[in-house]
């Protein structure tokens, strides 16, 4: 028999035959090339790694001849499905813990010591004493269940006694209320009863009472932080063309010098300041602390010194003077 030669020109087929004749094409799709970087050769029964899942020729396919990146990982996972399957195995299999009196319960009979609710003995409960007993002891009669006072349950008598001590307690409270209350009356009747003293003036409490009626009616300029703003009580200098000393509650910056502070409170006060346009003293207006009765020197911090919140600052003209300022 002649050898079958194929032709890649040869493209006819005969329609009376059952078979076509394949091109080289057709056959080179069959099977795969070895994956190995340096072979590439087609093999028709390739092998498949099960560690990095390629496919490699007949030299290459251990992971030795191919180089392996991911070599043993088919063992290692062989290995722990094979260590799980004996875990859950040991587990399925092991033997019941042996019962003690850590892990179950005794029969309730006085001189019975039998472990109860295992394989051996499952327990009774008894419906009128709500108690568990062994077999041997799970009649009536074997435990005297008539003498024996049920769990849950009170003894005759004890919802009567308990009711009327509440009732007693409850009358006894409303009985001091009353009492406390008539003595209130009786009190204010007579004038005895004392209001409730004010704290003193210096008092760390007046102060704080001082500070907050100041924030809610201090005014100043917006830009100054919050937590740098001094409350302070400014008072105008007495000889003003107004009628009254004008006087107003302010807010300024504590880091404010104390010659920006004048300038500030005497425009809000719409008091005369020459202090920038020369002169002597008998002009110029100098700041006067009242709770520590000292002037504040020009050049100092109006919140570094002794200064503090809620306190009162006057402003007077031609106290330089008297000082012997110059």
């Amino acid at each position: 028999m002649p050898p079958i030669s194929i032709s890649k020109a040869h493209t006819a087929s005969n329609t009376n035959e059952s078979f076509t004749q394949m091109a080289d094409e057709d056959l080179e799709s069959i099977g795969r090339h070895c994956q190995f970087e340096y072979c590439g050769q087609l093999d028709f029964l390739p092998f498949r790694c099960e560690s990095c899942h390629s496919t490699f020729c007949l030299d290459h396919r251990s992971e030795t001849a191919h180089k392996c990146a991911r070599a043993g990982e088919w063992a290692r996972r062989r290995s722990g499905a094979r260590s799980s399957s004996t875990a859950n195995t040991k587990e399925n299999r092991s033997a019941p813990e042996k019962p003690n009196i850590y892990n179950s319960e005794q029969c309730a009979h006085l001189e019975c010591k039998t472990l109860i609710h295992t394989l051996k003995d499952p327990g009774v409960r008894c419906p009128d004493c709500n108690r568990q007993y062994c077999l041997k002891h799970r009649l009536r009669e074997e435990h005297d269940c008539a003498k024996i006072t049920p769990l849950g349950a009170r003894r005759p008598g004890s919802n009567t006694n308990i009711g009327a001590g509440a009732n007693d307690t409850l009358k006894g409270m409303f009985a001091r209320v009353r009492s406390w209350g008539r003595d209130k009356q009786q009190q204010a009747a007579s004038g005895t009863l004392l209001p409730k003293p004010k704290p003193a003036a210096n008092s760390p409490a007046a102060r704080a009472a001082r500070v907050n009626t100041l924030k809610r009616s201090a005014k100043g300029e917006a830009s100054v932080p919050t937590d740098k703003r001094l409350y302070l009580r400014t008072v105008g200098t007495a000889d003003t063309q107004a009628a009254d000393t004008p006087a107003g509650d302010f807010y300024f910056d504590s880091r404010w010098k104390v010659g920006r502070v004048l300038d500030d409170a005497a425009r809000r006060l719409h008091v005369e300041n020459v202090n920038n346009r020369g002169g002597g003293e008998d002009a110029r207006l100098r700041v006067f602390h009242v709770e520590s009765g000292d002037f504040l020197e020009f050049s100092e911090a109006i919140g570094a010194g002794k200064v503090r919140q809620g306190d009162t600052i006057v402003l007077l003209r031609g106290a330089g003077a008297v000082l012997g300022k110059s």
